[in-house]
């Protein structure tokens, strides 16, 4: 009984998260938020203090769902709260929302994943878990390559016998470098230009 109760809090939670996630992304998109660093420059400036957290969380809903493109908000981290603050909160929000992604797949399966990418990029990838000795380094490889459909690949990872202790231990080891030599190119050539 209690854990019935449990699952329908959850699922209950979950539906919640969705329509909020959704709404968002459908203000977001009106604003031109996920299009333009200026007009979500302008937007967590007009945050105050809460600017940060709503960044995170901006940067958490376009990894689990990845139609804004990543490198709009990775950019945008870096322009808005310099090289350092914007690392950390890019970091952040990745961290969450790639968690996030992989718990959704384990919970919800293959269908969740259909539900969010192309037919035609799902079976582009979920042959990599037919790779069951390899798919775990060919993982780890991609967390650390800038450029990898790395939120689709936390998805599928999911799906895999991969436990959720080693998922974050690759997760937290190797997303950093690919994050940092992002952050540290788009400051770099920023203050170039700016000179």
């Amino acid at each position: 009984m209690e854990k019935t109760r449990k699952n329908k809090w959850i699922n209950l939670c979950t539906i919640a998260g969705f329509i909020v996630v959704i709404a968002f992304c459908i203000y977001a998109v009106k604003m031109g938020l996920f299009t333009s660093e200026a007009a979500l420059e302008q937007f967590v400036a007009r945050c105050g203090i809460w600017g940060p957290v709503i960044f995170i969380l901006i940067q958490l809903v376009q990894v689990v769902v990845p139609i804004i493109p990543g490198g709009i908000t990775l950019a945008a981290g870096v322009f808005i709260f310099g090289g350092l603050q914007g690392f950390l909160y890019n970091y952040a929000g990745i961290l969450i929302g790639s968690t996030l992604s992989f718990l959704l797949a384990r919970r919800y399966g293959s269908a969740f994943i259909q539900s969010i990418v192309s037919h035609q990029t799902y079976e582009k990838y979920i042959g990599w878990l037919d790779r069951k000795k390899t798919f775990t380094r060919l993982f780890t490889v991609a967390i650390l390559l800038p450029g990898a459909p790395d939120d689709l690949l936390c998805m599928i990872a999911g799906l895999s016998k991969m436990t959720f202790r080693k998922f974050m231990l690759i997760l937290t080891l190797a997303k950093p470098p690919s994050i940092l030599l992002y952050s540290v190119g788009v400051s770099t050539i920023s203050e170039w230009i700016l000179r």
